[in-house]
């Protein structure tokens, strides 16, 4: 196994060989020019001789061209022929050959499908992917905090609307627990999750969810696979994609253990168009950024930053970049001028050229490079002709594509979605379980109340209707000067004065006779 990653070099007019050291390959990387420069081409070779060498590979193909990785070079196809006489140039013996890929897609058009779970994503990354206020990222937060204290999974976008409505109907108690719940703040993140989901977003929530395994795995003949996310059309929303690769980097800060420096990386993260990730991000996401590309490295993962302008990369992760292509880069207004200066001067000076104008000199194909060297010390800066890939120049077709997946490791595993019960299903249960008890206790009243009036015109003995004896008397009756006396006198009669009168009554009627 060699040691290093063959660049390029090489010429009369260009330095010696390049090559990135495998053993620093973890201290990540940066590719940088103005486009049409090669950094297409640049990338594809350096995902070859991770894969060449046992590592794998997680890289973006935002313009489709890097599907070409799972199909062979050919000395005849039309675009591999300005390279011939580039290997000869640089004394590359050239060898052509495919590589082990497994195409991934969040749409599910072109790739196998990829998601994660609301949960994992967290109220960080949401927030800055819908484009949150902090009074809104507030009430987020707290959304999450009663997931977790309800024990409410949040799995997709449908859980997360569900338990929204439920923090809105109980926003009064929640405001007392966590600080104020707006119901405007719950209505706002509705509309711009509805936003989310009529861009397709809905599609990357649910289960399964990526085994970040599936990512790191190795072929039978030792080779690294290269996963090769189709990004021409989640470019469409590019929040979306530049959330989603930052969520890829964290979960695997998060999950894989520390190895210090090992031979070479465990895994090698291109993130391509890296300016998407910090065009109008928060402070916060940034400080994210820069904590997991600081502290990435112990895990054995290598990431390289694909921009157009080093000045795209705010400078405290810009100084972790340690490997770098810098093709050429044009300076036709004084802003342009002054950035050229700046990414000149982040190199180590070779006395033989000046680095300004040769970043500014160099053809497409092409470029500046410096490579960490022993005890990953910068090199010094070096002209570079970058060397051809083994692979196809240019995308595969739509049927060779289909084929490859077809025959994918990961064929089948993530095609169906599961939907199991969550937040969605557990309170939809709860609110039906609620109307059927306050149905019942309805009910339970009504039945009541009708035997209540049975009871007050109930049939006794005689089958007669009579009213129940009560506190309450007859307006009509008890509450007259003829009724109360009659009551008196009713009392008197059933009482001895009484028997004694009827008595004496009866006595004189039977000596009458």
């Amino acid at each position: 196994m060699s040691d290093g990653i063959f660049l390029g070099g090489g010429g009369p007019d260009y330095g010696d060989a390049q090559d990135l050291v495998l053993e620093y390959a973890n201290r990540h990387g940066l590719i940088a020019g103005a486009t049409g420069t090669g950094k297409t081409v640049t990338l594809q070779i350096l995902a070859e001789g991770f894969s060449a060498v046992g590592v794998p590979v997680f890289l973006s193909d935002v313009k489709g061209d890097l599907s070409g990785l799972a199909k062979s070079g050919s000395a005849d196809f039309k675009l591999h022929e300005p390279f011939m006489k580039r290997a000869d140039t640089i004394g590359l013996d050239l060898q052509y050959s495919d590589f082990p890929v497994t195409f991934w897609d969040l749409l599910g058009q072109q790739g196998h499908p990829i998601r994660t779970t609301v949960a994992e994503m967290g109220p960080l990354l949401l927030s800055s992917l819908l484009g949150l206020s902090e009074a809104q990222e507030g009430v987020l937060n707290v959304a999450f905090r009663v997931s977790d204290e309800e024990g409410l999974p949040l799995l997709d976008l449908e859980d997360l609307q569900a338990l929204l409505v439920w923090v809105g109907q109980n926003a009064k108690e929640l405001s007392l627990r966590y600080g104020n719940v707006a119901s405007s703040s719950v209505g706002a993140i509705q509309r711009e999750l509805l936003v989310l989901e009529n861009q397709g977003g809905a599609g990357i929530f649910g289960e399964p969810a990526l085994d970040l395994n599936d990512m790191m795995a190795t072929e039978a003949d030792g080779r690294g696979r290269i996963n090769i996310l189709a990004s021409d059309k989640l470019m469409e929303t590019p929040a979306l994609y530049a959330t989603f690769l930052l969520w890829l980097l964290s979960e695997l800060f998060e999950e894989l253990p520390e190895v210090g420096n090992p031979d070479k990386p465990k895994l090698v993260f291109f993130f391509d168009e890296a300016h998407l990730l910090f065009d109008d991000a928060p402070k916060a996401l940034v400080d994210k950024v820069e904590q997991v590309a600081r502290l990435i490295r112990s895990k054995g993962v290598g990431v390289y930053f694909i921009t157009q302008n080093p000045a795209d990369v705010p400078e405290d992760i810009l100084g972790q970049l340690g490997n770098r292509v810098q093709h050429a880069l044009r300076a036709f207004t004084a802003k342009d001028q002054k950035e050229l200066k700046q990414a000149a001067e982040t190199y180590r000076p070779n006395p033989a050229f000046d680095t300004a104008d040769a970043i500014r000199e160099v053809g497409t194909g092409e470029a500046v490079t410096s490579m960490l060297m022993d005890k990953g010390v910068p090199g010094i800066v070096e002209r570079t002709l970058i060397r051809p890939p083994s692979s196809q120049l240019g995308p595969i077709t739509k049927a060779e594509r289909a084929a490859i997946m077809a025959a994918s490791p990961m064929a089948g595993k993530y095609d169906e979605r599961l939907d199991r019960d969550s937040a969605a299903e557990m309170l939809a249960k709860r609110a039906t379980d609620a109307a059927k008890e306050a149905e019942a206790a309805e009910d339970e009243e009504e039945k009541l109340e009708e035997e209540a009036r049975e009871h007050r015109k109930g049939r006794r003995y005689t089958g007669k209707d009579v009213e129940r004896s009560s506190s309450r008397r007859s307006s009509t009756s008890d509450t007259s000067w003829g009724g109360a006396i009659a009551s008196v006198v009713a009392k008197e009669l059933k009482g001895t004065t009484g028997r004694r009168i009827v008595r004496g009554i009866l006595g004189g009627l039977f000596k009458g006779r």
